[in-house]
């Protein structure tokens, strides 16, 4: 099947090479054709250019008027927890009165109340109110998603919210990794023997996730109050053993050597990153761990944000995530996650763009197919409304401009048709 999309206002972020990721300087670096035209074949972006290089093209080929809309990659978001049961706005009210995330969690609540509730959820009712959360974020420009399990907390429980994120990536057009995060918090019954959980975790839960083969990464929460380096470096290794590639929660709370022990384990990307210093920043350096932001969480913990102005300053490349979760984003908007790059982390907007398509592409594993408008990648695109520029994006925090999303090639959202997934 065959589509070409004209009368565009402009395409953004046109690469001619397949760039795994911008880092420093270059991250202020948009390549962009305006008024340009896109071939679609088979899925898969066949050519681009600008107006007057249009080729002549079959009359059976049918053509998508973007009607001067700004044409996009779609966002890659590469850290959410988006398959969990129920919502925990009670603890948004406890965050007004002035509890911490830590008090919180020491309550009861937090991970341990999402665990609570996931149990008492079947497989499929669970599977159906994630599929509501990715028809939202694909409304929303999102063409690819990394969702981790970690509400489970017991090898039953964790399997169980696998299974649905495996469930999504056949029944959804969406792009879709896997990770398995058992080591998101220690339960309640192992309080006062961590080092049980953790052996349940290496001797138990990853064998049975690789024997199913649910997961593509692992995961853990390295940080005060949760894991430690050592407890860390035991899980990460264990599932390397079974060809799981490590992913890392770090520093979100405190300076935790989370980010040094990404960096030793080969962490594709290392995520949170609000307590950063010159020790973690040359840790990361030429690492190939990508530093991945998550405004959302920080802004709706009211914590401080991270460094990422340092960050793109010392050279380092920086992706952006929703962090889409009940607890401490209950947010998968892409965009809105620009616009608090622009607003909080002080990117410009080329980087905020950069970091939620190119980069983000690289910090799930998929920048050869995704993140960019690249002859040969996945056909993942969004189309705007009509707008005045590429900045317009995060400067407009508040409106949804998203009118059109392509995934795999066809439409799958249409603002002015409906919902067509």
């Amino acid at each position: 099947m065959s589509l070409i999309i004209h009368n565009t206002g402009m395409l953004v972020q046109t690469r001619e090479e397949n760039l795994a990721f911008t880092a420093g300087k270059d991250m202020a670096v948009l390549p962009v054709i305006e008024n340009g035209w896109l071939l679609i074949e088979d899925g898969i972006i066949a050519g681009y250019g600008p107006p007057e290089t249009l080729p002549r093209l079959s009359s059976d080929i049918p053509g998508l008027d973007a009607g001067g809309g700004y044409v996009f990659p779609a966002f890659c978001d590469p850290h959410t927890h988006l398959v969990y049961a129920g919502s925990r706005e009670k603890e948004y009210t406890d965050k007004i009165r002035g509890l911490s995330y830590e008090e919180i969690a020491r309550r009861g609540g937090g991970i341990l109340n999402s665990a609570k509730l996931l149990h008492e959820t079947s497989e499929d009712e669970l599977f159906w109110q994630s599929m509501e959360r990715v028809r939202e974020i694909i409304s929303f420009g999102t063409g690819a998603v990394e969702i981790k399990s970690g509400y489970g907390l017991t090898t039953e429980d964790e399997i169980k919210m696998l299974r649905v994120i495996r469930r999504i990536k056949q029944e959804s057009p969406i792009s879709v990794k896997a990770t398995f995060l058992g080591a998101h918090a220690i339960p309640a019954l192992y309080r006062d023997n961590r080092s049980a959980y953790v052996d349940l975790i290496v001797n138990e839960m990853i064998p049975a996730v690789a024997a199913e083969r649910l997961a593509d990464y692992i995961d853990v929460f390295c940080d005060r109050g949760f894991f430690t380096v050592e407890e860390t470096a035991r899980i990460l290794e264990a599932g390397a053993r079974y060809g799981l590639k490590p992913k890392i929660h770090a520093n979100e709370l405190d300076y935790s050597g989370g980010i040094q022990a990404g960096v030793r384990h080969g962490a594709l990307s290392v995520d949170h990153l609000e307590f950063t210093g010159e020790e973690e920043i040359s840790a990361l350096l030429g690492s190939g761990a990508m530093p991945t932001l998550l405004p959302g969480a920080a802004f709706f913990l009211g914590m401080a944000d991270p460094p990422a102005r340092r960050m793109i300053e010392a050279g380092l490349p920086v992706a952006m995530a929703s962090d889409y979760n009940p607890g401490s984003s209950p947010s998968g908007n892409m965009k809105l996650v620009v616009s608090l790059g622009c607003i909080r982390l002080r990117l410009l907007p080329e980087e905020a763009i950069n970091a939620v398509t190119l980069n983000a592409a690289y910090a799930m594993g998929l920048s050869e197919t995704h993140g960019s408008i690249t002859v040969g990648k996945k056909a993942n695109l969004f189309i705007t409304k009509k707008i005045p520029s590429y900045g317009y994006l995060p400067y407009a925090y508040g409106s949804n401009l998203v009118e059109t999303v392509i995934l795999n090639g066809e439409v799958v959202f249409d603002r002015a048709a409906g919902n067509r997934q």
